[in-house]
């Protein structure tokens, strides 16, 4: 059932409230919503004009919340805290992730060793992590103090959608990271090696591959990373970005299957050490490299459905 501008509204207000108030408060808020939208109907205005009307003069749920919990937003001010909040939460989703990647690949490109790739990316993140909140809120304290109008109007767009079809910060924060951890995998594994070989540490992917197709496959993780920080700035998947998502999983599909199918993706050595050595022929090489390439076409036909999943989604609760 497809889920109301009401029933998204009471949701996003009862949500912030303790568990104690949220029944009560849901009760009042249908029944005080659905007398006000029938004074209106009976006026002749139209069902969902006066339903809009209705909701847009109760304002944002998180101030309507605040109210009904007596918890009053005075860090920044109420004129300025919730669009404060919601721009350093979205902040700190990203920057951190972005600056320990910036520095794991510092240090992998200047040769050191996992630790300080680690404990310097760590630091790095914590330092973006004291950086954006302080000069964040800086920024609107001084909003406040010059008397600035606010540059974020609450309307009912901004109505998050019911549980499973928005675009969640998890979902950004996980898509990041695996972004993140692939990136460093690939760094360790041309500069160091990843997989051990009798002893020794090998290359999996082909040297000859970098900077230019390495480059491009970075270039489409950093719109892999763009398209899913949009989705969680947009509140939900929108038909936009679910094709260009498809673009990209299709060029990123289409590049690791060229790659695979003309024996350049591998390096030599890891071949070599992998099948040679221990007596895999010809045929069974084919049907390894068959199982991967489906494994690769999967996940692309997996990610561009998922984002017509959720962009489809995202129009029904609209």
């Amino acid at each position: 059932m497809t889920a109301t501008l009401t029933d998204r509204y009471i949701a996003a207000t009862v949500r912030r409230l303790p568990q104690q108030l949220q029944a009560e408060v849901r009760d009042e808020l249908q029944t005080s919503i659905a007398d006000a939208i029938d004074a209106r109907t009976e006026q002749g205005e139209p069902l969902d004009q006066a339903e809009r009307a209705v909701l847009t003069d109760l304002g944002d749920p998180a101030a309507l919340a605040a109210g009904y919990a007596d918890r009053p937003l005075h860090l920044i001010g109420p004129k300025y805290y919730l669009f404060w909040w919601r721009v350093l939460t979205l902040l700190l989703a990203t920057v951190p992730a972005c600056a320990f990647v910036g520095v794991a690949i510092g240090k992998a490109v200047a040769g050191e060793g996992i630790g300080p790739m680690i404990g310097e990316g760590i630091a790095t993140a914590l330092s973006a992590i004291v950086h954006v909140s302080f000069w964040t809120t800086l920024v609107f304290v001084i909003l406040e103090r010059t008397g600035s109008e606010s540059t974020s109007k609450w309307d009912l767009d901004q109505l998050p959608q019911e549980s499973g079809r928005g675009a969640g910060r998890g979902d950004l924060i996980g898509s990041l990271v695996l972004l993140a951890i692939f990136a460093v995998l690939l760094l360790l594994d041309h500069f160091r090696g990843i997989a051990v070989v009798g002893g020794e540490m090998v290359t999996i992917i082909d040297p000859a591959l970098w900077p230019v197709w390495i480059g491009v496959v970075f270039a489409l993780m950093v719109a892999e990373a763009a398209i899913a920080i949009a989705a969680y700035a947009h509140g939900s998947w929108t038909v936009r970005l679910a094709v260009v998502n498809t673009v990209v999983a299709v060029v990123t599909m289409s590049l690791f299957l060229t790659l695979l199918g003309r024996g350049m993706l591998f390096a030599p050595e890891f071949v070599d050490a992998v099948f040679a050595r221990n007596g895999v022929g010809g045929d069974a090489r084919t049907v390894l490299a068959v199982l991967l390439g489906l494994g690769i076409a999967g996940i692309a036909v997996w990610d561009s459905i998922d984002g017509w999943r959720k962009a489809r989604r995202a129009q029904l609760a609209g």
